[in-house]
Parts: C-alpha cells; structure tokens; sequence
C-alpha cells in the first residue's frame, strides 16, 4: 500500500511542478476590466509600473470612443544603492506604447530620434533607493511635432484616435542598470509587459 501512495505522491508533484513551470510568470498581464487597471512587478529590487491613463489621468483598460489615453511606463529602485541608468533601448523597439488588434498593427505615438546629453553625466542618471526615479509618458494622440524627455528625443506620428473594439499594448525587454562599456551591476532579465484594453 505505501508503494502505492508514495508512487501517486511522486506523480502529483511531478505534474505540479510541470503546471508551475508552465505558469505565466515571465509575462505581466491586465486583461479588460481589472478592478486595478496597472502592472506593477518587482525584479530584482526593481519595480515597474506599466499602465494606460484615461484623460483624468486615471489607470483604466476601458476607454470611450473619441477619449485619448495615455501610456504611462516607470522604474523605482528598491534595492540600497542607487544604480546608473542609461539603457533606454526600449524606445526604440518596434512595439514599445504600440497598439495592436488582433493581426492589425496601429504602429505607435512617437519615433525615437536620438539620444542626447553628455554621455558621462552620471550624477543626473541615477536612480537613488526608495523613489519613483523615472517616469515615461505619452499620448497616443500627440499633438505635439517634435518634444523631449530625460534624455531622448522624440517625434509624434500624429496618430488619429481609435475607433470602437478591443486593442492590447505588449513589449518585452531586459533591463540592464550600470555604466555603459562596463559590466552591468544588475539585470533584470527578459520581462513581459501587455495591457489588454476595449474602445467602447
């Protein structure tokens, strides 16, 4: 009888360990209608905040039809040490604040320009421990031609507003603090950020 249970002991762990290893943990996920409308996920002693705001400002996945939103990305250190932060290749990915239905590509807000600023003004590109250091936002409608932010310069796509349906917003990237040309002091690894959201 022991052989028995010890060997059904032994395979319900093997499947549990299998469904966790399959779990979503590598991919941040809001789905449409979720009571708190923002990924918000710590790494490493990082924390990041992925969320779209509605025209008050506010964290929704639902939107009325003729409303602009907003992407909103941040990064706070909670680690003990303030950490170099000069890696904003995300700007540059193709699917990074764009917007997606289906099959059908809406594209994004913004192109990434260039990179500007002296190189080594390393006091500015910290992140000290304990605040919200950096913090990304941008309209999907941008009125605006040409705008900057830290130290990236931007131009708008003029993007009209979206018509009624069910869009998501998804971009994965792993996120490295440290000097430039020099070892990384930390990394997160890949990370997987999507945001599910209706027009009504």
């Amino acid at each position: 009888m022991k052989p028995k249970i010890l060997k059904l002991s032994t395979v319900v762990l093997l499947l549990f360990c299998i469904g966790a290893g399959c779990q979503k943990d590598d991919i941040f996920e809001l789905d449409i209608g979720d009571k708190n409308a923002v990924i918000q996920k710590e790494v490493n002693g990082i924390e990041f905040k992925f969320c779209l705001l509605n025209e008050q400002g506010e964290p929704a996945t639902i939107f009325n039809e003729g409303e602009n939103f907003f992407f909103q990305f941040s990064i706070k250190n909670n680690t003990n040490e303030s950490l170099p932060f000069y890696d904003y290749g995300y700007y540059d990915l193709d699917d990074f604040c764009a917007v997606n239905s289906g099959n059908k590509f809406y594209g994004k807000p913004f192109v990434y320009k260039v990179y500007s600023g002296t190189f080594y003004t390393a006091d500015r590109r910290l992140l000290p421990p304990g605040s919200e250091n950096y913090k990304f936002i941008v309209p999907w409608y941008d009125e605006r031609n040409d705008w900057q932010l830290f130290w990236g310069e931007f131009e708008s796509t003029k993007q009209p507003l979206l018509k009624k349906g069910k869009y998501y917003t998804q971009f994965a990237y792993s996120f490295s603090f440290g000097i430039p040309n020099n070892e990384p002091e930390l990394e997160t690894g890949l990370i997987k950020f999507k945001i599910n959201f209706e027009i009504k």
